[in-house]
């Protein structure tokens, strides 16, 4: 029997969604803030929403951010969602603390406007992604799908390798992000429909 996916419960994330998205695909997962449960799993979801020092003190204080790191190096499949994505980043135009450091890079604020027009920030609603790389990784997850956003702040990785696929919002943004056996969404797949049951579903299948 496959091993449930562990949902990384922290006090900031949208956890139960996700977990009621995976059962609607067919797969178990379990919300746990358990370091034990965490450790002995093959596939980590790390949710957040809100503020990044927030979710990065949480993360830091229960030690669960150390043990996401671990797993990573070890090899374990990890997806980061929206908040979870920026987290596997170094720092946060957001705020002051450090952020996992799995993926290299900054996450950026969106600009108030560009060519002279404001910018609606935050970008929320659907929106299109477009495949950059790693097209092996989530083979489902096609060109030109539409995702339902809700951020300020982009995660603008260093290596242009780690770049999965990216949107455009007034500027072109980082949408997914992927590095080894990690891989990070910006949008809400629990929110998502079709297009986020068909990401969950690979993620949990590869």
């Amino acid at each position: 029997m496959t091993a449930p996916i562990s949902i990384v419960d922290y006090g900031v994330g949208n956890v139960a969604s996700i977990a009621n998205m995976l059962k609607k695909a067919g797969y178990d997962s379990e919300l746990t803030g358990d370091p034990e449960r965490i450790a002995a799993a093959d596939k980590i979801i790390l949710p957040g929403v809100g503020a990044f020092d927030r979710a990065a003190i949480k993360l830091r204080e229960t030690g669960l951010g150390a043990l996401v790191v671990e797993r990573a190096l070890a090899g374990a499949q990890i997806l980061g969602v929206c908040l979870g994505m920026q987290l596997l980043l170094d720092e946060s135009e957001e705020g002051v603390e450090p952020g996992l450091g799995i993926i290299p890079g900054r996450v950026r604020r969106f600009p108030r406007d560009v060519a002279g027009v404001n910018l609606r920030v935050p970008h929320m609603g659907w929106n299109t992604i477009h495949r950059a790389g790693h097209l092996d990784t989530l083979p489902n997850v096609a060109e030109g799908d539409r995702f339902y956003f809700v951020h300020s702040y982009y995660a603008d990785p260093l290596d242009e390798g780690d770049r999965m696929a990216t949107t455009e919002h007034g500027v072109p943004f980082t949408s997914m992000v992927r590095r080894g056996t990690v891989i990070g969404a910006q949008f809400h797949p629990e929110k998502s429909h079709k297009t986020g049951l068909k990401l969950l579903s690979d993620f949990a299948a590869a």
